[in-house]
């Protein structure tokens, strides 16, 4: 089998590209695989590319490089076919669609697999006939703009599958109203078994990672943190993180924590090439994120023997963590809650090394061969029946052609879509 996958940008780092990068390695041991990336701003991938699996890239933004794009003058206009309503609409230009259309039309693979909403519209909207197309859904539906998943609606009906990492976003996808050739399936993100031996449950370290944002909640943690120091004071908080807006975060952050008292025992990290060396180092992790899409974190600590206090937040804490066995489930927002499942494991190291067993064992199924193993079942499912895409979608060619003309004349491309979408009797 020949699967490409189109990601954002394959030189950075980030949930999304380690989970890609984890399921390409594991699949180039059986299949021909390539990552094509949409951007490329660095010379060396951010992480480790796996054994078998190549790297390419569309648009080249290294300002050294002979192939610097920044100066096509595409490059600074508005992308039209990218959608609009995806959040980083800003980052795609005339150059993406016409560098993505190019290579959707002339990619020589049986399965292809976009990776962000924006970049699934686009398949549905370039892709030529041929091989089976897949969307992965690496965040949420309901946490996508209107204008976002009105796009979702109408273009991912043009897809073979659709896939998300909780059962929970699948339930609402398929609440969509999607055709039924169109498949839903729930598959989570894979995280590799550690190196190196498991946590210490003596260990004294409560250890958090994860981009320094809003939506991740730190200064929760901080606050519970504060609220069992004194009972505890031999255990230290240790946060991992950085990010395109970490710095402002970070002061706020830093401010919280002097006025609390706690600078020398609650230390802001930041980034870090590898978190599973540094979740060894702790016996305690903790997530108190607002929302998740899955809980890579929660994963990967898990996979390294330690117990999870997480914040029941969608979508996937709850599909992660067996309250009372391998961690704690705790109200979202709420630090005498995260502090009280903190207080809990803190005070008993028999418990914490039960959880720590317990969690490592959970997380086997979160290893990389049986996820693998799992979309190829689905992508051989599709190939077997011979449902390739557009070429036996009714209706396909003439929406393909109709989002060309709509290209070119520079008319609305959701009116016109979605008019030959209901004339296909696809809507």
């Amino acid at each position: 089998m020949r699967i490409s996958f189109l990601l954002h940008n394959g030189y950075h780092y980030g949930g999304t590209i380690r989970t890609t990068f984890t399921l390409a390695g594991q699949l180039a041991e059986r299949h021909e695989v390539e990552i094509v990336s949409v951007f490329r701003h660095r010379d060396r991938p951010w992480l480790d590319l796996p054994p078998g699996v190549t790297l390419r890239h569309l648009v080249d933004l290294r300002k050294e490089s002979p192939g610097y794009d920044g100066d096509h003058p595409d490059h600074h206009r508005p992308a039209r076919v990218f959608p609009r309503g995806d959040g980083r609409w800003k980052q795609y230009s005339a150059l993406t669609d016409a560098r993505i259309g190019e290579h959707l039309a002339a990619v020589a693979a049986d399965v292809v697999v976009a990776t962000r909403p924006g970049l699934n519209v686009q398949l549905a909207r370039q892709a030529a006939p041929g091989p089976v197309l897949v969307a992965q859904e690496h965040l949420v539906l309901d946490g996508h703009s209107y204008r976002l998943r009105r796009d979702i609606a109408h273009e991912y009906a043009l897809l073979d599958l659709v896939t998300t990492v909780t059962e929970a976003d699948a339930r609402a996808y398929r609440r969509l109203g999607l055709p039924a050739g169109v498949g839903v399936e729930a598959v989570p993100n894979s995280v590799p078994a550690p190196a190196g031996p498991p946590a210490d449950p003596a260990a004294r370290v409560v250890v958090a990672a994860g981009r320094l944002t809003r939506v991740k909640r730190y200064d929760v943690l901080v606050d519970a943190f504060a609220r069992v120091a004194a009972e505890h004071p031999d255990w230290s908080l240790r946060i991992y993180g950085g990010g395109d807006a970490a710095q402002n975060l970070r002061s706020a952050l830093d401010r919280q924590i002097a006025a609390l008292g706690l600078g020398e025992r609650i230390r802001l990290m930041g980034q870090v090439r590898t978190m599973e060396q540094e979740w060894a180092k702790g016996s305690i992790a903790a997530v108190t994120s607002e929302r998740e899409a899955f809980g890579m974190t929660i994963v990967e600590a898990m996979r390294c023997g330690l117990p999870v206090v997480a914040a029941d937040c969608p979508h996937g804490p709850r599909e992660i963590v067996e309250d009372g066995v391998d961690g704690r489930l705790v109200p979202v927002g709420d630090p005498d809650a995260v502090a009280g499942a903190l207080r809990e494991l803190m005070a008993d190291e028999e418990l914490r090394a039960a959880a720590g067993r317990a969690a490592r064992t959970a997380a086997e199924r979160f290893d990389p061969a049986p996820v693998a193993a799992r979309h190829e079942e689905l992508w051989t499912r599709l190939l077997d029946r011979g449902a390739v895409s557009r070429a036996h979608r009714p209706g396909a060619a003439a929406l393909h052609a109709a989002v060309g003309g709509v290209l070119d004349a520079g008319y609305t491309l959701k009116a016109a879509a979605g008019r030959t979408l209901r004339r296909a009797g696809l809507r």
